[in-house]
């Protein structure tokens, strides 16, 4: 199937020393565009990662930070890939061309292909050859491309009839031993082979490799085997000689991925919802030093991340591990873990809630990781706060031999106040940090802000001034006007500090119902505080009269005279606004006193107009009177002040 093959001693320092020439960075995680995928490998020398996506047809191709530089395509059914030893070449098995296909990784092109029976599925260097399983329902098989010879030669039907299907292979680099196993039986077969002569020469056969085969690695030293199976629960090591049991890996339900780095160190991958994705054991381990649980890349969709079949890989130098992911929008991602031999570094922190400036407090917590940490580890310790937005450093924690600390300090700044604690890590221990926040308190200060429930009329220019009392550093107010109505927004119309008196005014051209709000964000002793101040604006309304065939000022009103057979017409002019209307009423005076006449709302255009034209039979010798108003609420909206209209006077004759 694959093979790491770091292969030559020359390759494995040339990708290290590339290596340590970049930056340690945390893992990434970045989307891959594929449908499926099938396999994966890494080029050190060229820091590529190479996956195959069977259901497209082709290779995406990634640098080590996880980004696609390019996608090698006319690939229908690539399944299994290996790298040369020298990282020079990579072979694809290409499933529905019945072929393998060979790649220069230097500058991603093909170089060749090679005819390869039906449904190649897997690729193995071994012996100085490279080794296929290939073979529909019934008549899997094994065989070889020898490039020995000044052609490359294929050689098929190298294993009679012992696989149903293309089985997949296995090699440590540079060995006589292939390693083959059995895709979708139950119990899995494996195979070994001696392949020293070129002819392969079963060597030995076992059916106790569980069931549903997922993954299997040879070993860097080519003694062992480890396979991952959906079941049993756990990765089950075999050694390569006669394929007898040689221990296990501790996973969880449903294995079906391994990769071991060239130093031996094993990545043991398993198909789990809700479990660690990878378990990380050290070369010689017995216990993982590192899981991984993978999270949800979409948002909408429940459960996490799953690690694809045969989805992990490592560097070369182990300096990062690789892992495939998807989830069940079918969304793959291809995950960049660094350093993942060091086991994780837990760092707990906690401080107070609430704390009194200029008072001490005590900061304690715990360090701890599933490999025991040296003795004598010292944090480093940094406080946050209004002042130091960048951090300011504090004294080196010491951490107890139980893995314990505490330490106290006397916070100068209010507001929110974090503490942040750090291990840098060490050979064995990944970096570690922890933080808590406590919010320590501050003093209050005075703002006021002035004409709070007065009223205005339409567009009058009012000052308002904000009062600032006493704080520490800041003087800076900001001043806000919200003008009633969903279609005018908040507004900031005034930012700045204030005078030696402690105040900053603004004028406004009132036209709406307005809430002003004056702000003080707050500084490093003084609390921030705010305070509004809702005013009113009236409308602009005006009622002109006509059809009159006179005007007489009498009764010390400008009267309006009408013939008994004239209907008065009148006209109100009012500040639009959407669906707004007015109230019109009427009044007659008899015997010394107005009464109701009764009243009425009319529809004003979206010029603000409305003309009442006066019907019915009008009695004659009345003084009489009418006037338009605006009524908050009743008139049909609420960003205005109820506002009345001058009365009009009118009278009939005969």
């Amino acid at each position: 199937m694959r093979s790491l093959t770091a292969a030559t001693t020359l390759a494995v320092l040339f990708s290290s020393a590339v290596l340590t020439a970049t930056p340690a960075s945390a893992d990434a995680t970045r989307s891959l565009p594929v449908k499926q995928t099938a396999d994966i490998v890494v080029d050190g020398v060229h820091q590529r990662v190479f996956v195959s996506d069977p259901s497209n047809g082709k290779i995406v191709v990634t640098d080590y930070a996880g980004n696609v530089t390019r996608q090698l395509t006319g690939l229908p059914g690539v399944v299994g890939l290996e790298l040369s030893a020298d990282s020079g070449t990579l072979y694809a098995a290409v499933r529905d061309a019945d072929a393998i296909v060979a790649f220069d990784t230097a500058t991603d092109t093909e170089t060749a292909r090679y005819s390869a029976g039906d449904g190649p599925l897997s690729v193995a260097l071994a012996g100085g050859k490279l080794w296929f399983g290939y073979g529909s329902a019934g008549e899997g098989n094994i065989g070889s491309v020898d490039f020995s010879g000044e052609q490359p030669v294929v050689t098929l039907a190298q294993e009679g009839n012992l696989w149903y299907t293309g089985p997949m292979l296995d090699a440590a680099p540079g060995a006589d031993t292939l390693i083959a196993g059995a895709i979708g039986q139950s119990p899995v077969a494996l195979a070994s082979y001696d392949v020293s002569t070129g002819t392969p020469t079963r060597t030995a056969y076992s059916t106790e490799a569980g069931s549903n085969l997922g993954d299997l690695q040879v070993t860097p030293d080519g003694q062992d085997v480890v396979v991952a199976s959906g079941a049993p629960y756990h990765h089950q090591v075999f050694k390569t000689s006669d394929l007898t049991a040689d221990g296990s890996y501790a996973s969880d339900a449903y294995p079906n991925s391994v990769a071991i780095a060239p130093d031996g160190a094993v990545a043991a991958g398993i198909s789990g919802a809700y479990e660690p994705d990878v378990y990380v054991y050290k070369a010689g381990g017995t216990t993982s030093v590192r899981e991984y649980d993978f999270p949800d890349t979409d948002p909408t969709v429940t459960g996490a991340d799953e690690l694809s079949d045969g989805g992990l890989a490592w560097a070369p130098d182990g300096s990062r591990l690789f892992a495939v992911t998807s989830n069940y929008s079918g969304v793959y991602s291809l995950r960049v873990l660094e350093a993942p031999t060091k086991a994780a570094t837990s760092i707990t922190v906690t401080a107070p809630d609430t704390a009194t400036r200029a008072k001490q407090l005590t900061v304690k917590g715990k360090v701890s990781s599933k490999v025991a940490l040296p003795a004598g580890i010292k944090l480093t310790a940094t406080r946050t706060d209004l002042e130091n937005t960048s951090g300011k450093a504090l004294p080196a924690v010491a951490v107890k031999s139980d893995g314990t600390y505490s330490f106290t300090d006397t916070p100068t700044v209010g507001g929110k106040v974090t503490y942040t604690l750090k291990y840098a890590g060490d050979a064995d221990h990944a970096a570690g940090t922890g933080s808590d926040s406590v919010a320590v308190s501050r003093a209050k200060t005075t703002l006021t802000l002035n004409n709070n429930g007065k009223v205005y009329s339409y567009g009058k220019d009012v000052k308002f001034t904000a009062h600032l009392g006493a704080t520490y550093k800041n003087r800076k107010v900001e001043i806000w006007a919200d003008p009633f109505g969903g279609d005018k927004a908040n507004k900031l119309v005034k930012s700045g500090t204030v005078n030696s008196s402690g105040n900053l005014s603004v004028t406004l051209d009132l036209k709406r119902d307005t809430k002003v709000t004056a702000k003080f964000a707050g500084d490093a002793r003084y609390a921030p505080k705010s305070v509004s101040s809702t005013v009113g604006a009236k409308v602009k309304v005006s009622t002109a009269v006509s059809k009159h065939y006179k005007t007489k000022y009498t009764w010390g009103h400008t009267y309006y005279y009408f013939k008994k057979s004239t209907n008065p017409l009148f006209t109100t002019t009012m500040t639009a606004y959407p669906d707004r209307k007015q109230r019109m009423e009427f009044e007659f005076y008899y015997d010394g006193t107005w009464y109701d006449l009764g009243s009425e709302y009319f529809a004003l255009g979206s010029a603000g107009i409305s003309k009442v034209q006066l019907t019915g039979e009008h009695e004659t010798g009345y003084r009489m009177r009418v006037r338009s108003s605006y009524i908050n609420s009743s008139s049909g909206d609420t960003v205005n002040s109820t506002t009345h209209g001058a009365w009009k006077y009118f009278i009939f004759t005969s």
